[in-house]
Parts: C-alpha cells; sequence; structure tokens
C-alpha cells in the first residue's frame, strides 16, 4: 500500500520558515495535486517527500515506513521534473533506460519496462531519437516514460506543464489523467494552475506561506471553502468579495449581511464565532451573479469580454468595489451601461 503520511513537517532555510507544522495523509492510488501562489511552498513541500531536502522536524512515511533519513534512491518513489532533465547526448531508449541500467537490471528487462511504458505513453516510434528532435510536448512524455519504467510507488511531478504552450498543456494534462487512470499509482503533482488542479486531483492541498489552508475534492473545496484565501484562488474569473456587517445569525451556520446595497439573508456562515454586527465579507462566485432589473446589486459595465462559450462582465457599484458577472449566455450589454444583479443566498458565503 503505497500510502503517504506528513506528520508535523516543518522546513526552514536559516531564519526563514517555509514549511510550517504540515500534517497529511495520502491514500493508496490518490491523485493529489499542491496548489498555491508562488512562494506558497509547495515545491518545497515536495522536495521533503522526494528526499531532496532535509526535514527540520517531523516524519514522513510511504509505504508505512518511515524515510525521514533515507536518501531519494531508497523512497520508492520517481520524480517528474518541470525542465524535463533528460540527458541531451542519450536516444529516448536510453534516456529511460539508464536508471534501471544503473540498478543492475537485465538487458531483457530493461527492454521490456521501456517498451512497455513506451507502449502506454504511445511513443515506441520515438525510441531512438534524441531530445534534440522532440517537441516540449514529446520531451514530457519521455520524462514520464523515465518515471513509469522504475515502478515506483509514489509519483511525484514538479510542475510539469509550465513549459509548454496553452494547447500542448491541455493535451498533456488529460494523457497524464489517463495514464494514473492506467496505472493507479499514488500521484502527487505540483501546480500553480487552479484548471489542472481542478481536472486532475482527487484531493486538492491548497497551500499559502508554509501552512495547509483546506484540503479537499476539488468541487468540496469550490462550493465549501474555509476561508476566504481558499475561496479566491480557486474559480475563474475570481470571487467577488462585497464588505459588510453580519446583521443576524451568529452563532449558526447562516447569516444575513448587510453592506454596498446589498442586503441577504440565509447565507452559509463560514466561521460560527462572529457577533451581530462584525464586520464580514460577501463572497460570490461570478457565475451565481444573475442580471436581473430588479436586483438589489447595481454596477456600470466598465468591461465586456465575448469568449465564445461565455460572456465575463466587469462592473463597478456604487460604493467603488470592482466585481465580475460570468454567464453561458451572451448578454446583451454594453461598456457605461448599468446592470443590476440577483443571487442566491445559498450560492454566497460569508467570511
Amino acid at each position: 500500500m503505497a500510502q503517504v503520511a506528513l506528520q508535523k513537517v516543518n522546513k526552514s532555510f536559516g531564519n526563514v520558515h517555509v514549511i510550517r507544522d504540515v500534517d497529511l495523509h495520502i491514500d493508496d492510488g490518490e491523485f493529489v495535486v499542491f496548489v498555491g501562489p508562488s512562494g506558497c511552498g509547495k515545491s518545497t513541500l515536495l522536495r521533503l517527500i522526494a528526499g531532496l531536502e532535509n526535514l527540520s522536524s517531523g516524519e514522513i512515511t510511504i509505504a508505512e515506513r518511515s524515510v525521514t533519513d533515507l536518501p531519494p534512491s531508497k523512497r520508492g518513489i520517481a520524480m517528474v521534473f518541470q525542465s524535463y532533465a533528460l540527458y541531451p547526448h542519450m536516444t529516448v531508449f536510453n534516456n529511460m533506460a539508464f536508471s534501471l541500467d544503473l540498478q543492475g537490471f537485465s538487458k531483457a528487462e530493461i527492454n521490456d519496462r521501456v517498451e512497455s511504458a513506451a507502449k502506454i505513453l504511445q511513443m515506441e516510434h520515438l525510441l531512438d531519437r534524441r531530445p534534440a528532435a522532440l517537441s516540449g510536448g514529446q520531451r514530457q512524455r519521455v520524462a514520464i516514460g523515465r518515471a513509469i519504467v522504475r515502478n515506483p510507488d509514489v509519483f511525484l511531478f514538479d510542475e510539469p506543464l509550465s513549459n509548454l504552450d496553452a494547447a500542448l498543456r491541455h493535451d498533456t494534462r488529460v494523457e497524464i489523467s489517463k495514464l494514473h487512470n492506467q496505472l493507479g499509482a499514488t500521484t502527487i503533482y505540483v501546480t500553480h494552475d487552479q484548471v489542472e488542479a481542478m481536472t486532475l486531483a482527487d484531493k486538492i492541498v491548497v497551500l499559502k506561506d508554509g501552512e495547509v489552508m483546506q484540503v479537499g475534492s476539488p468541487m468540496e473545496l469550490f462550493n465549501y471553502p474555509d476561508n476566504e484565501f481558499v475561496a479566491g484562488f480557486l474559480g475563474s474569473p475570481k470571487m467577488n468579495f462585497f464588505d459588510g456587517v453580519l446583521v443576524d445569525g451568529a452563532g449558526s451556520d447562516k447569516g444575513q449581511f448587510e453592506g454596498e446595497g446589498l442586503n441577504v439573508d440565509g447565507v452559509r456562515l463560514v466561521s460560527s464565532d462572529k457577533a451581530k454586527g462584525d464586520s464580514v465579507r460577501l463572497g460570490v462566485r461570478p457565475q451565481h451573479l444573475v442580471l436581473d432589473p430588479n436586483g438589489q446589486l447595481k454596477g456600470t459595465v466598465t468591461l465586456v469580454e465575448r469568449l465564445g462559450t461565455e460572456t465575463v462582465v466587469e462592473l463597478i457599484s456604487e460604493s467603488g468595489t470592482s466585481f465580475r458577472c460570468a454567464s453561458p449566455l451572451s448578454l446583451d450589454i454594453e461598456t457605461g451601461q448599468e446592470a443590476r444583479f440577483s443571487l442566491t443566498p445559498a450560492e454566497a458565503h460569508l467570511f
């Protein structure tokens, strides 16, 4: 069972504390994505699991054995780097076979493993080429193939798609998802791209300043964020926030918000320790605002983006707050026009 567990994991570089008391359990076969803004510690956490960095304190176990003091080669992991890290003078076959050769596998076993991985990745025709003759997407598939041949307990991916263009990122993301479904291996994947996180993950770990903000399934985090950071980080366009006060509902899971021309009751109250009159922020996703001539929320249109699949409208409220609406419909609306929107309380959040 290739479970991965982190207990009170900390990492400091000098006086800079970059990973703070991380507790995390990853089940066998799970696809877990670490996501967060640049500098949040997600790649450092992956490198700690890989053994490329030493822990300041805490423990890491893989397949129910402590690997805290083991070198990377003894941890049962295989890592795919952002930069591919291929040997330019070697063919694709030799790049994939190199680690197996170092471990003393027979030529027959090496051939079987490389050919099997090449078949999975549909790159049998590339085995005699060198990296310089490959596209970016093909190089990344070689890097993934090099990981597959090792039959690791855990696959680690460190922003593997960031060097690819948009179309290739989509295609390679689909390949990685299919590969995981086929192999069923435990996978930990680092990205700053929320689309990758939402589409690939069984479980997302949102990080900020070295701390875990929330752990859960993609839709759990999207629909029930624990805090304003998670709510604002996940979702495109970003969630709208409006400042106001809690006028009712203190101590319960539903509250009434008043502020910026809005008075909304029955909104999910994220923190139950709020008192009546406390400052709160109303969070509403752009997709949950509906154009309505009788709606409470009023604004002046500053930008209209017609994207084909949806129309994104940016507005500024009477109090000066910018907000966005995103609709799958082609809205009849223009810059400079005033518009009103309604929202469903059950789809909003109070932070």
